[in-house]
């Protein structure tokens, strides 16, 4: 294991693991800059996850945490020195950095080695949060599930008063997934899980540990069920910003 000072990394053609190109670059431009300071070689990534900031700090970082602990790396779990490594990195070095992204994208990656790194990025809001892109992220994001046991992201709705996700019955469910649960419960609404996405009705909308609440573009779900959409996704804005 290593921290995010003195870090190589050789080219990845794992691309479809970072969110975007920039995102790779920019994770592979600061390994090489960091090249002087220590030798160091992270192997091709088994697992990246990608938490929100703001003001240098990770909001819901015990949930992220939790989540976290939950995942497969090379199927086997992370080791409690891994677990304590991320924590108490993501605690004292974000807030001694020297980087510009303040409320940007922390991302952890581990190679198949159980290596692991961390690097923050600029955050890049979706572009395309219509129904037809929320359930590709969605789909994306189970196949991720189906090698690490947890699903970064997860496509969910609220349907006559109905908080439903797509997700395994007995699957441990992403950070900002436990919050909104969390958030569900505080107004007694009722919770279920489906296991196909054409299953969910009413006001859909993508649960993130990148984006956070985003509701689909398409506005033909009850005004009710879609208020409480915005509720959730104005309950987690307010937890975001807290400084």
């Amino acid at each position: 294991m290593t921290n995010t000072k003195g870090m190589t990394m050789p080219q990845i053609d794992d691309a479809e693991l970072f969110g975007n190109a920039e995102d790779q670059r920019a994770y592979e431009d600061f390994c090489a800059n960091q090249e002087a300071v220590e030798k160091f070689t992270l192997d091709k990534p088994a697992l990246v996850c990608r938490w929100r900031m703001s003001n240098k700090k990770v909001p819901m970082l015990n949930r992220h945490i939790r989540a976290l602990s939950e995942r497969l790396v090379q199927g086997e779990p992370l080791t409690h020195n891994m677990l304590s490594w991320a924590k108490q990195h993501v605690e004292w070095s974000l807030a001694e950095g020297d980087y510009t992204a303040h409320d940007g994208v922390l991302m952890l990656v581990i190679d198949v080695n159980g290596n692991a790194a961390m690097t923050v990025g600029e955050y890049e809001p979706l572009t395309d949060t219509s129904a037809k892109a929320l359930r590709a992220r969605s789909a994306e994001a189970r196949s991720e599930a189906d090698e690490t046991g947890v699903a970064p992201e997860l496509l969910a709705a609220v349907d006559n008063g109905e908080l439903a996700f797509v997700a395994p019955a007995d699957e441990c469910l992403c950070g900002t997934a436990t919050l909104i649960e969390q958030l569900a419960q505080t107004k007694d609404i009722p919770v279920t899980r489906v296991d196909i996405p054409a299953q969910l009705k009413g006001a859909l909308f993508l649960v993130s540990d990148e984006h956070g609440v985003v509701p689909a573009t398409e506005a033909d779900a009850a005004e009710a069920d879609a208020a409480t959409v915005a509720f959730f996704a104005e309950g987690y804005e307010k937890l975001r910003a807290r400084r």
